[in-house]
């Protein structure tokens, strides 16, 4: 090469391959007709050893790292699929989480791009005669030989060059589209056209015979209705076949056109146009606190501390249309699917066709689609869960994280990232403003607002006006004591009798599903455990199942005790189906719309039953917490809580934070609007301060409280947390591999950390495979402890034992010294 373009001259890849050593970039010679496509953020095709792989673009070196670069060997896609900054990012997410570059580079793409996949161009229109060089146009006459050219032949042909390609694709000559398999990844349909004019058509029908009804009757239809429309459309509307269209086409009266649609999750809805409403004082100072440094382009992270009720979206809603205002683009995250379509029609309906939804539920071409409208630029707003974070914008003027104490923001597998930590970072590089927003926000955020480095704006009114409803306890002890087995207190029963009396609505929460917790024999007090993991199977009525809710095993519900073959197995707990079932049998006639992970599985199934709950189909909404926060509807008077010690005495740090944010939540949704709510808590352990402080609605006493408990035993946000489980399938094993890795670790530990372990993980066995597990605290800033991390991280790479897996986990908010700077990967 001559050298005239020595910054694109070398590209460093990262490679898609998982092996040890290869997590890092490698160069590649990128060949000057490659020189327009490749850029940072483009997958190409590179040789690596005897293999042709895929890789991602991360930078332009200036020197090589060898004397002796391979050459890229092809571009994946016309545009990069990811931009610079995330690029950044990628590398900012691998070095904080401790996983690999190119697991968090896969992790920003929707699924449709990360499987095998070719590419093939078409000619937009065959028959169309653009007014080009007449080299090009004897290369477009070749192309017509072919209905489809794959990207390796097209490039194989004389003249023919990527920028070439590229131009007429911008121009709109040929279209290219993904393929997975043999499914296209581009929705398309045909449109039938007319040709000639409705007075040619008039004559053209004086000419077509009379046996030829079905040919008269779609000339007929264009001369009545001269404009294009849709071919099986129109097939349907007229009752004809299409071999009637085709003689017409022959004879050039009709042409096809086929034409690419994104498919719309939301097709076939209208959603009703909304505008701005008055703001409240306090819904106004939190709007100021939010726009002033968005106006201004700066970085600000926003606590928006608000009661249930206060009018949160709202503030999201006007601050959103203050960044498209000033031409900037919004995230905004949910904590789960279930949040979705409430939050998407109170978008949908103030913003329209701006808005994108990324979430879980949309099959991979709705997804695939909708995450190209935001990277084409025809999207301006994403409402999504964890992953939308990583929405590909250019020009990010606001992040908000709706519920932003919801676990469900932490990714459970590799990258394990923390959407909340992550949109920091987004925030920081873009100037742009982050808003966090919760009831009851994590202890983690809560301690950032006092110490300031999070702006504290709190909502402590309803819009309504309306005061938070009353909490009543209800001891469960005492109701043994007098006599009641039922699952229902008898305050909740006649709390629901009247509350359905007076036609109103009530929540019931049991933060469990299935039928029964576990089945028990009593004579040898054997609970029925999963043959794979070491946990209780949980009873399903619905199909007589029992199911293990970590690996999915399932079995019929046996006669007799596996263990000592007795006949007197019982069960014991209670799930979400036995609560319906005790429903019916307590109040018949009782309407309940029952949401968990057994009747929402299905796609749209949220939204069908939340829907119906909202028309007033049904008496009672019965779920675990899905329904526990976000929702709102009008006529909800009283809220139960079926058992709340669910996740009271679990083991975890977090466990009473949990309980104090799940009660809070649900109690939350009752008396939203002009009808006073109620709230029944029931539990076996009412003198818990956790159940005390939100039946009391002390969120300020809880986290003092909860603060002094945190900085005593070490833990987030007085420390970082990191978790490293090791599993195998020999209990021995895994033993051993944990008792080495605590001796490497140790001696390479800051002073002052403390590390606890190895010992069985809270769930010892899971899919026949053995835990161990090892914590390490410190109060040490990461970049300080890089060598046991380093340790960690050579510990998941090794292969001398192909059975062992290790698995490194961070806990904690990421400190501010930790999200400025890029850190060294």
């Amino acid at each position: 090469m001559d050298g005239t373009d020595p910054i694109k001259r070398i590209a460093s890849v990262y490679v898609e391959v998982a092996a040890q050593g290869v997590d890092r970039p490698f160069d590649y010679e990128v060949p000057e007709e490659l020189h327009p496509l490749v850029q940072v953020g483009s997958r190409v095709r590179v040789p690596f050893g005897p293999r042709k792989l895929m890789g991602y673009v991360v930078a332009f070196p200036t020197t090589a790292s060898t004397s002796r670069l391979k050459p890229i060997l092809d571009v994946m896609d016309l545009e990069p699929p990811l931009t610079p900054e995330l690029v950044r990012l990628a590398r900012w997410v691998a070095a904080t989480y401790l996983c690999p570059v190119v697991t968090a580079l896969q992790a920003m793409l929707p699924a449709v791009l990360k499987g095998k996949h070719k590419r093939v161009f078409q000619l937009a229109d065959p028959g169309a005669v653009p007014l080009l060089p007449e080299a090009e146009q004897s290369l477009l006459e070749r192309l017509k030989q072919k209905k489809e050219w794959p990207q390796e032949a097209l490039m194989a042909l004389p003249g023919i060059t990527p920028s070439l390609v590229r131009q007429w694709v911008k121009e709109g000559i040929l279209r290219g589209e993904d393929r997975v398999g043999d499914r296209s990844t581009r929705k398309t349909r045909i449109w039938i056209v007319p040709v000639v004019s409705a007075e040619a058509l008039k004559q053209a029908l004086e000419s077509i015979p009379s046996r030829a009804e079905r040919q008269r009757q779609l000339i007929r239809h264009f001369i009545e209705q001269p404009k294009e429309q849709v071919q099986s459309e129109l097939l349907a509307q007229l009752g004809i076949g299409r071999s009637s269209l085709d003689r017409l086409v022959e004879k050039g009266l009709l042409k096809r056109e086929e034409r690419e649609e994104y498919r719309d999750p939301f097709e076939g809805r209208s959603f009703e146009r909304t505008h701005p409403l008055p703001l409240t004082d306090e819904q106004r100072c939190a709007y100021t606190a939010i726009t002033s440094p968005l106006k201004e382009r700066r970085w600000k992270p926003v606590l928006l501390h608000g009661v249930t009720g206060s009018g949160k979206t709202e503030v999201y809603l006007q601050a959103i249309d203050c960044a498209l205002t000033d031409g900037r683009e919004t995230i905004v995250l949910v904590p789960e699917i279930s949040l979705t379509p409430q939050m998407v029609r109170r978008f949908k309906g103030r913003f329209g066709e701006r808005v994108a939804v990324l979430h879980s539920g949309l099959s991979d071409g709705e997804r695939y689609d909708e995450w190209r409208k935001i990277r084409q630029g025809e999207a301006q707003v994403v409402v999504g869960a964890r992953s939308a974070v990583f929405a590909p914008f250019s020009n990010l003027g606001l992040i908000i994280i709706d519920e932003e104490h919801e676990s469900s923001y932490k990714q459970e597998e590799q990258p394990r990232y923390h959407a909340r930590d992550v949109a920091i970072r987004r925030a920081q590089e873009h100037g742009a403003v982050l808003v966090i927003g919760s009831a009851t926000p994590s202890v983690e955020s809560y301690f950032k607002a006092r110490k300031g480095t999070f702006e504290w704006v709190t909502m402590k009114q309803r819009v309504q006006g309306n005061p938070l409803p009353p909490v009543e306890v209800v001891d469960m002890r005492e109701e043994l004591k007098d006599g009641n087995r039922s699952i229902f207190s008898r305050a909740l029963r006649q709390a629901l009798e009247a509350c359905v009396d007076r036609g109103e609505q009530a929540v019931l929460l049991l933060n469990r599903r299935g039928y029964s917790t576990f089945v028990l024999c009593r004579d040898c007090g054997e609970a029925i455990q999963c043959p794979h993991c070491d946990i209780s199977l949980t009873f399903h009525r619905t199909n007589q199942t029992l199911r293990c809710h970590y690996c999915g095993y399932a079995e019929q519900v046996p006669d007799t005790c596996p263990a000592c073959s007795s006949s007197h197995i019982r069960y014991f707990g209670t799930g979400t189906q036995r609560v319906e079932e005790e429903l019916a049998r307590l109040m018949p006639g009782l309407r309940v719309i029952r949401m968990d992970v057994d009747t929402t599985g299905r796609k749209g199934a949220h939204e069908r039953l939340l829907s119906a709950f909202g028309q007033g189909k049904a008496d009672i909404l019965l779920g675990t917490q899905m329904i526990a926060k976000g929702l709102d509807f009008p006529r909800v008077s009283l809220v139960g809580v079926i058992a709340a010690d669910t996740m009271l005495h679990l083991p975890d740090y977090r466990a009473g934070e949990r309980t104090f944010q799940l009660l809070t939540q649900v109690a939350g949704r009752a008396g939203r609007h002009e009808i006073p709510g109620k709230v029944v808590v029931q539990t076996y352990t009412p003198e818990h301060e956790s159940i005390q402080l939100a039946a009391s609605h002390e969120g300020e006493e809880f986290y003092r409280r909860e603060c002094r408990l945190r900085m005593a035993h070490r833990y987030p946000p007085f420390s970082h947390v990191v978790t490293c489980l090791l599993s195998h399938p020999d209990r021995t094993r895994v033993t051993q591999a944990g008792v080495r890795a605590a001796q490497t670790l140790r001696p390479l530990l800051p002073p002052g950390a403390e590390l606890l372990g190895p010992v069985p993980a809270p769930v010892p066995r899971v899919q026949d495979r053995y835990r161990i597990q090892i914590m390490i605290k410190t109060e040490a800033h990461m970049d300080e402890s890089r060598g046991w991390l380093e340790a960690l991280r050579q510990l998941r790479e090794r292969k001398d034992d192909p059975d062992l897996r290790v698995s490194i986990d961070r806990d904690g908010l990421v400190p501010e010294a930790e999200t400025t700077g890029l850190p060294h990967v």
